[in-house]
């Protein structure tokens, strides 16, 4: 790929990644929440209880991430975090009431979100888009191994 269409790439895709992390911030602010919290929230809605190392796997992060966002999260009553039977070192955090319902409120702010970042495109290419960017996120995934380097 030459310069011109190389930096035409990395820059929308900087872009993008940009705009719509602030997006999502205005959109979560008047919850209460800091972007990467609702996915930690959209992640235990999705799969009940995990250990915070489960977590973090799940949602691609350190964690030391998850333990701070947990504590807040923990701090302002939407989940629990509880001692692991198996392992006491680990903790497993589960939703309460009050986050299962900050959860749905924050999966409609997602299909908003989701809703203004698609407008105009039509519905074929939607339908792939997941796919395409789920390909563009494992090319550049620093936790495999690569295979071989330029």
């Amino acid at each position: 790929m030459d310069f011109d269409r190389a930096d035409a790439v990395n820059q929308a895709v900087r872009l993008l990644s940009l705009r719509h992390r602030a997006r999502a911030a205005a959109l979560l602010a008047p919850l209460g929440l800091h972007p990467g919290q609702e996915v930690l929230l959209l992640e235990l809605a999705r799969h009940g209880p995990m250990i915070q190392a489960q977590l973090s796997e799940a949602l691609g992060c350190e964690p030391p991430s998850v333990t701070l966002m947990a504590r807040k999260l923990e701090a302002s009553g939407h989940l629990r975090r509880t001692p692991a039977p198996a392992d006491k070192r680990a903790s497993v955090v589960e939703l309460t009431d009050a986050g299962r319902a900050l959860a749905d409120e924050v999966k409609e702010i997602w299909c908003a979100l989701a809703d203004e970042t698609v407008a105009g495109l039509p519905a074929r290419t939607v339908a792939e888009l997941p796919g395409l960017l789920n390909t563009l996120t494992a090319n550049v995934d620093t936790r495999r191994s690569r295979r071989g380097t330029r």
